[in-house]
């Protein structure tokens, strides 16, 4: 019979790992705690939260019992991913920290949690962190729409971004996007310039908003919308949580509309994640030598998104009638003539 030698590092892992999980005195902490040691979109602490709930979950990374759902091996392997890389005092300086920032947090079950997050299963958000207005949640799903697309978009692409951003909040909706430089960033500033509702998704912590250059325009979004994240406080942004916070802009949404993309941009997940969960997909053409509108075309050939031109085409993408006050316009060199707010917020002849 085979005999197994426990090193004291073992042991000390085991020691801070035990006094990480006596951190949780209830679910919210719990699941605070377990955004802090898991990575986030991770399907295995995911299907296993589902089944345990939060507190259980974490016991059963610091113990030996089963796992339900993994054999012993993949259970060995979950618990060494959760428990290595994490010191006792930095955990618990975190958490005192969180307990300290003052912002929200959201667990499944909160009044404002949004309910549409529950079609992604496994995938579903530990938590979530907000800055803002998370009343917005309490407005059906499709009251939403993403907009996204590259971050070294064209004039043209921000133009596009910007009008539908306008006469979408202008019809009652919620502009959401990532808050990132090029078209999320024109989508931003031009529904706030319009007075609109808009939700600023990001990969990062709600203290550290990203990119820099957007501090003040998130810190805006902040202010009068919402700013939001599954990542706790103290997070930076790496190339997993982009991708990973993809599934969310979907989720969030009704639909999910790609302004400008590169072939291989990650605005593409986007769209992905939407198709994946039954959400409608729109895609702005753009001309046919521009590499920015490469992801918009795939979209279309594949058809897995229908043509966006203007806002009336994005209110079909959803199951709410669109609203009588939209006015059709092309979005090209001509647009309708009527006074509306710019991309800047101020009011000119169209």
């Amino acid at each position: 019979m085979p005999c197994t030698f426990s090193t004291s590092s073992d042991r000390e892992g085991a020691q801070i790992m035990s006094a990480i999980t006596g951190l949780a005195h209830d679910q919210r902490t719990a699941r605070m705690l377990l955004s802090i040691l898991a990575e986030p979109d991770d399907r295995v602490t995911g299907r296993v939260l589902s089944r345990v709930g939060a507190i259980e979950t974490l016991r059963l990374v610091d113990d030996e019992d089963a796992v339900p759902g993994l054999n012993r091996v993949e259970a060995m392997m979950w618990r060494d991913r959760l428990a290595l890389p994490h010191r006792l005092e930095d955990v618990a300086e975190r958490m005192h920290g969180m307990d300290q920032s003052g912002f929200t947090v959201l667990i499944p079950g909160d009044e404002h949690w949004p309910k549409a997050l529950a079609d992604l299963g496994d995938r579903t958000p530990y938590v979530l962190w907000a800055r803002g207005a998370t009343s917005f949640f309490a407005r059906p799903m499709e009251d939403f729409v993403t907009i996204t697309g590259a971050r070294a978009s064209t004039s043209y692409g921000q133009l596009v971004a910007g009008e539908l951003a306008v006469d979408l909040v202008g019809a009652g909706r919620v502009v959401v996007a990532g808050g990132a430089y090029g078209i999320e960033g024109a989508a931003h500033r031009s529904a706030l310039g319009a007075g609109g509702d808009t939700v600023a998704v990001l990969a990062g912590g709600v203290d550290r908003p990203y990119p820099a250059g957007h501090r003040e325009l998130l810190d805006r979004v902040a202010d009068v919308g919402l700013l939001m994240s599954e990542m706790p406080p103290g997070a930076t942004p790496t190339r997993h949580r982009f991708l990973a916070r993809g599934r969310l802009l979907a989720a969030l949404s009704e639909a999910s509309v790609i302004v400008e993309a590169g072939a291989r941009s990650g605005s593409l997940r986007v769209a992905a994640e939407a198709h994946a969960l039954g959400r409608s997909v729109g895609a702005v053409p753009g001309p046919v030598t521009s590499g920015t509108s490469a992801g918009p075309h795939m979209l279309l050939r594949d058809g897995r998104a229908r043509v966006v031109t203007n806002a009336t085409d994005v209110e079909h993408l959803t199951r709410r009638p669109p609203e009588h006050g939209i006015e059709r316009s092309e979005l090209g060199p001509e647009f309708s003539r009527k006074q509306r707010p710019s991309a800047t917020g101020q009011t000119r002849s169209m």
